[in-house]
């Protein structure tokens, strides 16, 4: 190629259309980058099923306090951790916290019903009013990601039923208690969390 005059003059086409590609290649890994879906970083980040089997985001518990437990229908601790429960959700109310009931079946045959029915056997049996989930594993491979999280946050998996996880407003696991601890630790503990949620909201009016 020559300019005008004669001289020749090194064409830039191929240093354009390197540029070209280059750029084209990052927007590309950008685009796909937005596109992954966004790893829950908290409990409160994940969905999950209810007893109908329909999805629900754990995002509207966020900013409460949450004490999550896999609940059974046919264990020894049955009715009186369902009852010590129920008194506490009905104590602490629900604007500031909330118990999380997730069945669970592998452990023996304490919880063999589908969903819908462990949740109507404990509305009717023990007067629950707390929300209830879908069945779910809570070991090996097909571990719920929800409860793996409370699993993994604590570096312990429940080895029976009802075992309690206490998680704070932003979703991370402050406590954890085995089914064979005493309710009256686990009631100080949440008291203690949702005076502070609410002097917390008192302090931001």
């Amino acid at each position: 190629m020559e300019a005008l005059g004669g001289y020749p003059v090194k064409s830039s086409g191929p240093k354009i259309r390197k540029l070209t590609v280059l750029l084209s290649m990052t927007v590309g890994v950008g685009c796909l980058f937005l596109l992954q879906p966004r790893k829950p970083v908290d409990f409160y980040s994940f969905e999950v099923k209810d007893s109908k089997g329909r999805a629900v985001s754990l995002e509207k518990y966020r900013g409460k306090a949450s004490l999550v437990v896999n609940v059974a229908s046919h264990s020894e601790q049955t009715g009186e951790a369902y009852e010590s429960l129920q008194e506490l959700h009905k104590e602490l109310g629900t604007s500031h916290f909330n118990v999380l009931a997730f069945p669970c079946g592998q452990f023996g045959d304490t919880e063999t019903g589908t969903s819908s029915s462990i949740e109507a056997f404990a509305k009717s049996t023990y007067g629950v009013t707390f929300p209830f989930f879908g069945k779910i594993k809570i070991m090996g491979s097909e571990a719920e990601p929800a409860f793996k999280f409370l699993t993994d946050s604590v570096q312990k998996i429940p080895k029976w039923n009802f075992w309690k996880f206490l998680v704070n407003p932003e979703g991370k696991v402050v406590r954890f208690w085995r089914a064979d601890e005493p309710m009256e630790s686990v009631r100080q503990e949440v008291a203690t969390l949702v005076r502070e949620i609410i002097v917390k909201k008192r302090a931001e009016l």
